[in-house]
């Protein structure tokens, strides 16, 4: 799971700053500001919970039998950020609002993946 995750906070670290940096670039004349500000939260909170999936992947390296819900956060991570991110890019580009509704569901991932992570966090033997 240390590979699963390191690599895939990378990829995700990565697009996050390919996402600002269109959102920066070639966004900025096309949609609204209202548009860019949610496209812009969506690339934020993707890098924060990159960020926080690596610190999973690291715990996970200095562990030999990492606790279940380490592993949960891990996954409850990159979910959320395909949920919660992708449904304010998606959001922000098409201007389908019903998209909103979808959000708060990749924002619970998010939540829960923080609680897990504090509870193997007082379980961790490191």
């Amino acid at each position: 799971m240390t590979q699963i995750f390191l690599s895939v906070a990378a990829i995700l670290g990565g697009l996050s700053v390919a996402a600002g940096a269109f959102a920066s670039h070639a966004l900025r004349e096309k949609i609204s500001e209202q548009s860019l500000e949610i496209f812009e939260t969506g690339a934020r909170y993707q890098m924060y919970h990159a960020l926080a999936l690596f610190i999973v992947a690291l715990l996970i390296s200095r562990t030999e039998f990492p606790h279940p819900t380490l592993l949960a956060s891990g996954w409850l991570f990159i979910i959320g950020i395909a949920i919660f991110s992708g449904s304010l890019y998606a959001l922000s580009l098409t201007d389908i609002k019903s998209l909103g509704a979808i959000t708060p569901l990749g924002g619970v991932a998010l939540i829960a993946g923080w609680g897990t992570l504090a509870f193997a966090a007082w379980n961790l033997k490191l």
